[in-house]
């Protein structure tokens, strides 16, 4: 059964505003309880969307995942997009992509006008939240690796795109390690690639598609033009942050420095109040994008704000609304799909290197937050209690720990 004559998507089954709700419902949550930055949130979005709620099984997720890693942008916000646009079609994405964006740019645009100079990055609390990063990433690669790593082959080639993370860092390794692993999966696995594969109705036209890919280079390649037109103004702060968010692969922090030859510079925002927001937004939930919304604040208040937010992100809607309706075509290949085998096991080698540097390393710092971290992950493991409380358990486990 191909995609087209596969049965409605249960948006249009269920009643599509009914469906958009629980998007926003559990988006939102997910935007006020995930830390730990980009691949935390995989962690995050694998326990709720997939474990629990069943939107997507194990292997389309850890496509999706695959995909997303190689476009720019912020990849957990794109996979968060993509399972939006998969559940709601693309009023479902933009759902997604708010209720999982708005909490922290809220957080971070209050930070810009009222905590700007407290130094809440070594609260008790924001400790205990990092330590609940490390117990749900835990979790990730306990499940991901159960199903995607098991055999010799696949298991070797996770341990050593784990190895290769850890011991090369630019902006571009993940994206190589993800090549690499495709090279060696379809040479090793190419007479298993006949295996039948979900596929999943893309509620995306293959011509709105299209758009939004050409739209995307026309925005980048238009907009330093029209910004030296004439005044700059509010043009010149979107280039900036659309650029900013066109040009950056592997999200999260390796932004930062594009951020800050942006903002610098022009005067927009100063060293000192660059830094002070930047450990804010360690302090927050959701993307480390958001950090946009509050220097966008801290230049221009709240239209600054939105200005800043939309431009930091659009690139990142229009590369996976562009490339979604290509996913089922691309990955039920029989080429790709020996590809995707070795692509899914450097996934999961990706996150277990993540779970080591930068969560453990910078969360595991004595032997009492390796007790909380293992209690934590019982909590959610083997009890099965939802995030939010092992979050908040975290939190207030790290406020224990800050006053031992």
């Amino acid at each position: 059964m191909d995609a087209n004559q596969q049965e409605a998507p249960e948006y249009a089954q269920k009643g599509k505003f009914s469906t958009l709700l629980e998007v926003l419902k559990v988006s939102t949550k997910l935007g006020l309880t995930s830390f730990g930055g980009p691949i935390a949130h995989l962690g995050y979005f694998h326990n709720e969307y997939i474990r629990r709620r069943k939107w997507m099984d194990e292997r389309s997720y850890a496509d999706l995942v695959a995909l997303c890693q190689f476009l720019p942008g912020p990849a957990s916000s794109q996979v968060g997009i993509g399972i939006g646009v998969l559940r709601a079609g693309l009023i479902g994405g933009l759902v997604a992509w708010l209720g999982f964006t708005l909490p922290s740019v809220i957080a971070l645009v209050a930070f810009a006008f009222l905590l700007q100079g407290y130094d809440i990055a070594s609260a008790g609390w924001i400790h205990g939240l990092k330590i609940v990063a490390v117990a749900i990433v835990a979790h990730a690669v306990l499940g991901m690796g159960q199903k995607l790593t098991p055999d010799r082959g696949r298991a070797t080639i996770a341990v050593a795109a784990a190895a290769v993370a850890l011991s090369w860092h630019t902006a571009y390794s993940q994206v190589l390690i993800i090549i690499a692993a495709g090279v060696i999966g379809l040479w090793l696995y190419r007479k298993k690639a006949a295996e039948g594969i979900p596929n999943l109705q893309i509620p995306v036209s293959r011509a709105f598609a299209v758009f939004c890919l050409i739209l995307f280079v026309g925005l980048l390649a238009a907009l330093p033009l029209l910004r030296q037109s004439g005044e700059a103004g509010w043009l010149a702060m979107f280039d900036s942050f659309y650029r900013s968010g066109s040009l950056v692969f592997g999200g999260g922090h390796v932004v930062l420095p594009l951020l800050e030859r942006e903002v610098v510079p022009t005067g927009w925002v100063s060293q000192e109040d660059f830094l002070a927001g930047y450990g804010a937004a360690q302090a927050v939930p959701g993307p480390l994008f958001t950090f946009a919304g509050y220097l966008g604040a801290m230049a221009g208040g709240i239209t600054g704000a939105v200005v800043a937010t939309i431009g930091i992100f659009l690139p990142a809607f229009l590369l996976v609304v562009g490339a979604l309706p290509f996913w089922n075509g691309i990955r039920s290949s029989p080429k790709i799909q020996g590809a995707l085998v070795g692509i899914n096991a450097a996934v999961v080698g990706i996150l277990l290197a993540a779970l080591y540097d930068p969560l453990w390393t910078t969360a595991i710092l004595e032997p009492m937050d390796f007790a909380l971290a293992v209690i934590l992950f019982v909590m959610l493991v083997f009890w099965k209690l939802p995030p939010w409380v092992v979050v908040l358990t975290g939190a207030a486990g790290g406020m224990l720990l800050g006053l031992v």
